[in-house]
């Protein structure tokens, strides 16, 4: 769609035109307020993008299933009526082994009962009351999500009297889980290793539930908090059906499209190829926006779904900007773990465990290759040294396998989300000549095991290093999440202490992106609940 004529002024600017960005811009001009999006590239979506990199190839680029993304929000734009679908994965993994075995996980009970029994009947029976446990730590955390957490640090006498009230709420929901809320908080904060190694002895299953804790994250199974990452990623639902992660029909960026057709429907502009230099700032007050010609737009709130460190040290004037906010915003956690490989495939892969090249279950699920507990270990403390995995951690997911719509007919497109990756290595730059290409050359060694023949039938790839990542998307060392998602940088600590509101210490600035509470993923939770404190602000 081409680009409306630039506006002078507007009632607010929304910095990026990620999918928060474009959920904040939606409320924003539902609330009867103008609104002006700006987006660096050339479409929308950040890192929830759809890109035909191969001709009659579609890639979702960066992010690539979803589960996260708030249904409030699907049902308040009305997603479905702009063209938002969903594919429910059935089986949702599986993890073909090297000694010929293969185990399926799904939202089928029944069926994770026969498959768990193959490596264990005491895992078997275990399993649903761990995935229990973990319905009731996810019905207690969930409702954190909907709202800005509680302000410990600066704030009026009101907010902090606002946020007792919230905590104490807060406690209320922790007493009523009984019995049960020991485990609840050691799932919170203890290793996913701690967690999994007490409920499961078959390596398989373990492996396979731990990739969960450490996805897209520079941790490892042992580093303690990495429970509270494995119960963020089932605080989802598809359709209804909770902890079901599936596809975006068309690919992530057709769930942008939607989000910016609810938008425009509202009244927003959005615009592509318009680069935000700097936030113009006037008496500790948000005034619009310089684009990087030069161009001013006037606007009384701006909020940018740039990372906090973007926002802060980049385009908001230093002298803007608090001195400690400023320290706690350079010392962020923003380690990347991640290379993203897309894949051009002239057939589907055949594993051993499995074979057929026709779209069959094990195709349609994430499919989890070298993911015992150990090998995890070993692939991270690679990372730590500044290597990549000698023996990387890879989740391949083959879409076309239930949209073929991203691919010429009889084609197929592969999705390799493979740690760990540092973002700075000990030796030599991630630009250095064949350094990519060895490295996906290393990945598809190891998928080899699992499924000859894998090799010879890729068309093209795309290599994306956390460099890219960074580069490509805006992500502060590549780091899919806008910032670890450690325990110190959770919560009310998102992005710092007494800034976890949304708000910044520039009046009508606010960030709504993932580096905001609560956190990463695609959710859209950010981008509402800025759009609901700029809107509570300007009705004041």
């Amino acid at each position: 769609m081409p680009n409306p004529t630039l506006p002078r002024a507007v009632d607010a600017i929304v910095i990026g035109g990620g999918h928060n960005g474009l959920v904040a811009a939606a409320y924003l001009a539902r609330a009867k307020l103008s609104v002006a999006v700006l987006e660096r590239r050339h479409l929308l979506g950040g890192a929830a993008v759809t890109e035909e990199i191969v001709p009659g190839f579609k890639f979702s680029r960066a992010a690539y299933v979803n589960s996260l993304f708030r249904p409030q929000i699907i049902r308040d734009l009305e997603l479905k009526s702009h063209g938002f679908t969903m594919l429910p994965r059935n089986p949702s993994s599986f993890t073909p082994c090297a000694d010929g075995r293969h185990l399926f996980l799904g939202p089928d009970s029944a069926l994770n009962h026969r498959e768990i029994s193959k490596f264990s009947t005491r895992d078997a029976e275990a399993l649903g009351s761990y995935e229990a446990l973990l319905e009731k730590a996810a019905r207690f955390a969930e409702p954190i999500l909907e709202k800005a957490p509680p302000n410990l640090g600066e704030g009026s006498w009101i907010e902090k009297l606002e946020s007792l009230k919230e905590l104490a709420s807060l406690g209320w929901g922790a007493l009523k889980l009984g019995k049960d809320l020991p485990l609840v908080l050691e799932l919170l904060t203890a290793p996913a290793r701690k967690v999994l190694d007490r409920w499961f002895e078959s390596e398989p299953l373990r492996g396979t539930l731990a990739t969960d804790a450490i996805i897209g994250a520079m941790v490892s199974p042992s580093t303690p908090g990495s429970g509270y990452v494995l119960l963020h990623h089932v605080m989802g639902e598809t359709d209804g059906a909770r902890g079901v992660w599936g596809y975006v029909q068309g690919g992530m960026g057709m769930l942008a499209e939607a989000i910016g057709r609810a938008a425009r429907k509202a009244g927003a502009q959005i615009f592509t190829g318009i680069a935000v230099s700097r936030v113009l700032v006037e008496n500790g007050k948000a005034r619009g926006c310089v684009l990087d010609d030069g161009t001013e737009i006037q606007a009384r709130l701006v909020l940018s779904n740039a990372d906090p460190r973007v926002t802060f040290l980049q385009l908001t004037p230093r002298e803007s900007v608090t001195g400690d906010l400023v320290k706690r915003i350079e010392s962020m956690d923003f380690s990347s773990a991640v290379t993203k490989i897309n894949l051009a495939l002239d057939r589907l892969p055949s594993f051993k465990a499995l074979p057929g090249h026709d779209p069959s279950p094990q195709h349609r699920g994430t499919v989890h290759i070298v993911s015992t507990l150990e090998e995890i270990e070993a692939a991270y403390r690679d990372a730590c040294a500044g290597r990549p995995s000698a023996r990387p951690v890879i989740e391949m997911t083959l879409p076309t396998s239930l949209d073929p719509s991203l691919a010429p007919s009889g084609k197929h497109v592969a999705s390799l989300f493979v740690q760990y990756t540092p973002y700075r290595l000990a030796e030599g730059s991630w630009d250095d000549p064949g350094r990519k290409d060895a490295f996906a050359d290393r990945v598809f060694k190891v998928i080899e095991e699992f499924a000859p023949g894998f090799t010879r039938s890729v068309i093209a790839r795309d290599i994306l290093s956390p460099l890219d990542l960074e580069r490509i998307f805006g992500l502060t060392g590549g780091n899919i999440f806008h910032g670890s998602m450690s325990l110190d940088q959770l919560f009310w600590l998102r992005p710092a202490p007494g800034w976890a509101r949304y708000r910044t210490p520039v009046k009508g600035l606010y960030l709504c992106g993932s580096g905001a509470h609560p956190g990463g993923g695609v959710l859209g939770a950010p981008g509402r609940n800025a759009a609901m404190a700029a809107i509570e602000d300007t009705r004041r």
